[in-house]
């Protein structure tokens, strides 16, 4: 007997380089086991995919471990931030302001 399988695309974008893996698998796989299938990890041995976020469509899957993949999926792995968005916003309205007032 046949299993049926589900096609899933699992993405990953390096700061040189992107790659997009896509598997059959088994239904009934959660998100982080597909990711773990996918071989993104061969292609990237620098990425630690037991605490990577994860997010389908844009969207961060707040528990990869329980959330089973569905055919059709674009999972995503997305790599740590390097800084707080809103603290780079605040620095950066400071700084305009500073410059303002210097030129006043």
């Amino acid at each position: 007997m046949v299993k049926a399988m589900i096609d899933v695309e699992v993405v990953y974008a390096a700061v040189d380089r992107q790659m997009l893996f896509g598997v059959s698998v088994p239904p009934g796989l959660t998100v982080r086991e597909v990711v773990r299938r996918s071989g993104v990890a061969e292609e990237f041995p620098e990425l630690n995919l037991a605490e990577c976020p994860i997010g389908i469509f844009g969207k961060v899957v707040s528990d990869p471990q329980s959330r089973l993949a569905r055919a059709g999926d674009r999972i995503e792995i997305y790599r740590p931030l390097l800084a707080d968005p809103k603290e780079v916003r605040r620095l950066r309205a400071a700084k305009a302001a500073e410059a303002r007032s210097r030129n006043q």
